[in-house]
């Protein structure tokens, strides 16, 4: 098979990195994910310059020595906090480019031996605190296209990052497309997110229509704050008829609360006295 001198000298240099990784038993799990990364990206940049014939032949040999290097699982002994804490601090460093980000993320996994979808948990949660909403949103992106994560709670996570990065219209495309084709099943948690998203976002149409949906489903709303902020949409929409009609029929989760509030503070009042 004929190779361009790019592709043919870039392959000689994957083969001796490989093979010093090999021959060395002290080489740190750092290092040879870092330089995994690097042979990754050396390979994408490289390949643009080349036809399509040798992009494939670099390919097929990058997945070769990425297999090559599996069979003697560097990296194996190091902890799972470890290896955390190495993803976490390499996605701070890098810049925005998805490329970056998604070859990251896969030179990361290649170590493993099954999908590490715990790990990746706590790395979401740690970028969470860190309130890098874009990294988070790039990681679950990432996840979802390897089939993973596939889960109501990680929807969640995208739809709040996706919100807290002032990506409110790109939340609302993936709630169509990924979440509300089948409202009948959605938790209400969920659904709170999404109306109070629309909510802060003036995105009004759409939490009215969001919610007559649940209602035609008779999914019936757990807490007062999802009427109060349908009430004010249909107030600021000039449909207040309809806000009416919401508050009248809701009216029992207003009740429900003013009774709460009442007995606490009864309670208060009698350990007061008895102490």
């Amino acid at each position: 098979m004929w190779r361009s001198p790019a592709i043919s000298s870039l392959v000689g240099q994957l083969a001796r990195a490989g093979d010093a990784w090999i021959r060395s038993p002290n080489c740190s799990y750092n290092t040879a994910v870092q330089a995994q990364i690097s042979n990754i990206n050396a390979i994408r940049s490289t390949s643009i310059l080349e036809n399509q014939y040798d992009r494939k032949a670099a390919c097929e040999i990058a997945d070769q020595k990425a297999g090559r290097v599996q069979k003697f699982q560097i990296g194996e002994n190091v902890s799972r906090n470890d290896k955390i804490k190495f993803l976490v601090n390499t996605l701070l460093d890098l810049d925005n480019s998805r490329e970056a980000v998604y070859g990251t993320l896969d030179a990361w996994v290649a170590w493993e031996r099954t999908f590490p979808i715990v790990s990746l948990k706590s790395v979401l949660l740690t970028l969470e605190k860190e309130q890098q909403w874009h990294r988070v949103v790039q990681v679950i992106k990432w996840m979802l296209s390897k089939g993973q994560g596939n889960t109501m709670g990680t929807y969640g996570q995208l739809l709040q990052a996706l919100d807290k990065d002032h990506r409110a219209e790109e939340a609302h495309m993936f709630w169509l497309k990924k979440v509300g084709t089948d409202l009948h099943s959605v938790p209400w948690q969920l659904c709170k997110r999404m109306i109070s998203i629309y909510y802060r976002n003036n995105m009004l149409e759409s939490l009215i229509k969001l919610f007559k949906s649940l209602e035609a489903f008779d999914r019936k709303p757990p807490e007062k704050s999802i009427i109060q902020k349908v009430a004010d949409a249909y107030m600021m929409l000039g449909m207040l008829e309809e806000k009416k009609r919401a508050l009248q029929k809701y009216n029992y989760l207003f009740q429900e609360t003013e009774k709460g509030c009442l007995k606490k503070s009864r309670n208060t009042s009698s350990k007061k006295k008895s102490g």
